[in-house]
């Protein structure tokens, strides 16, 4: 069980940031160069079937050592980090037995329990952080140690009866292009589960609708000495369009069930401006809602101009896999029975976000998520307790055990 952490530190260190901009499968190629090393570590500990493909995409197999006959399940991690911070020369660092106070790290940052009270339920426990200067990367390197070490054990247990189990590890899911590629027909399972989720106990099977917008905003740039009635600056333009938008309705007010309009960047000047949103609710007519409003600014504003000098680009990006999830209960119970043999209460919610898993579900793959263990994901304030990484392991022996016993 102490190989786990031995592998998310060295996990975290490997540089796997995604690029948005990219239009190549993975993204990044240093993707790619840490899913060769991770190809070649499966097939050291004994892994069958394990395939590294053209597009980033690594696949193996635990052979059933118990009920050939029954389902197969799958466990499944993304490998990129973030590109909201930087996840280059991570340098991952053990706090031994937290003992309640802020720890201190580089760059002025602290993780204070009063900013981050949550950190208290661990305290006596040994946490892992990053250094200040980077992001930890336990999104979601946490889920590729704790599946790994878990394949590792199984491969090894007599003990523990289980049919075929396939693992899956996806490049991308930062960017939202984690199950672009994703061949369900090969992964062969009848269910999985991302180990992506965050706090101890967590296990979500609904999240976000989703969709990105790019809007494109095409001023007219003249000698502001002479600008009446002439100019169009495209940077006021995008300021009305935030403007008319509603305030309550951004990421920094809201949560639970309260959907967003987030805008992720704004760049131009007078001539030509681009921004770029993304759009989320968890009920679907709120959700076409939100687009259907967004759209209509674009068209007022253009009516304002006189002229199609505003562009929106929007698309779908997931769907909420409540509605895949819900016929297949058993796929929910037996995740909450591994849990509670594990000593951990399940703690189910809503995903206030997304995970490939989503779409996976909706490809024929039931696969809700399960807690992975970091908190303050996407920045120099992530940490990781080590006792909720094993107990990662923990669940995911028990989901082999009970999917046969089931």
């Amino acid at each position: 069980m102490d190989k786990v952490v031995e592998r998310f530190i060295r996990y975290a260190k490997e540089f796997t940031t995604s690029d948005p901009e990219s239009k190549t499968c993975p993204s990044t190629e240093r993707q790619m160069v840490f899913m060769k090393k991770l190809e070649a570590e499966l097939k050291e500990i004994g892994l069958a079937e394990v395939e590294l493909d053209e597009n980033g995409y690594l696949m193996a197999t635990v052979p059933s050592n118990g009920n050939d006959s029954g389902p197969v399940v799958g466990f499944i991690a993304h490998v990129d980090t973030s590109p909201d911070f930087s996840g280059e020369n991570v340098q991952p660092q053990i706090i031994e037995k937290y003992d309640g106070n802020t720890i201190h790290l580089k760059n002025g940052v602290d993780i204070d329990p009063v900013e981050f009270p949550e950190i208290m339920k661990y305290k006596g426990q040994e946490i892992i952080t990053a250094d200040g200067t980077t992001l930890l990367g336990a999104d979601d390197k946490a889920g590729v140690a704790e599946i790994v070490t878990a394949a590792e054990m199984l491969l090894n247990s007599k003990k523990i009866k289980h049919g075929k189990i396939r693992i899956g590890f996806t490049p991308d899911e930062e960017i939202g292009r984690g199950a672009d590629k994703f061949d369900v027909k090969k992964f062969g399972a009848d269910f999985a589960y991302t180990l992506d989720g965050g706090e101890i106990g967590e296990l979500e099977f609904e999240n976000f609708n989703a969709a990105g917008a790019k809007i494109t905003i095409q001023g007219r740039s003249v000698h502001p000495g002479f600008a009446k009635n002439k100019m169009i600056n495209a940077l006021l333009v995008a300021y009305k369009i935030i403007s008319m938008l509603p305030p309550t309705q951004r990421p920094e007010h809201t949560e639970k069930y309260e959907g967003f309009y987030h805008l992720m960047s704004l760049n131009g000047n007078v001539e030509k401006a681009e921004m770029q949103y993304i759009i989320r609710d968890h009920d679907a007519p709120k959700f076409e809602e939100k687009k259907r409003l967004l759209k209509e600014i674009v068209q007022l504003i253009n009516l304002e101009l006189g002229r199609e000098l505003v562009h929106l680009d929007m698309k779908d990006q997931y769907y909420n896999m409540r509605q895949k999830i819900e016929p297949v209960p058993h796929v929910v119970e037996i995740a909450k029975g591994a849990m509670k043999k594990a000593g951990v209460a399940p703690n189910i919610k809503a995903i206030r976000g997304g995970t490939d898993g989503a779409r996976l579900s909706y490809e024929g793959l039931p696969c809700p998520n399960v807690f992975a263990g970091g908190h303050n994901f996407h920045g120099p304030f992530e940490f990781i307790p080590i006792p909720s990484m094993k107990k990662a392991v923990e669940v995911i022996l028990n989901i082999a055990e009970l999917t046969v016993l089931r």
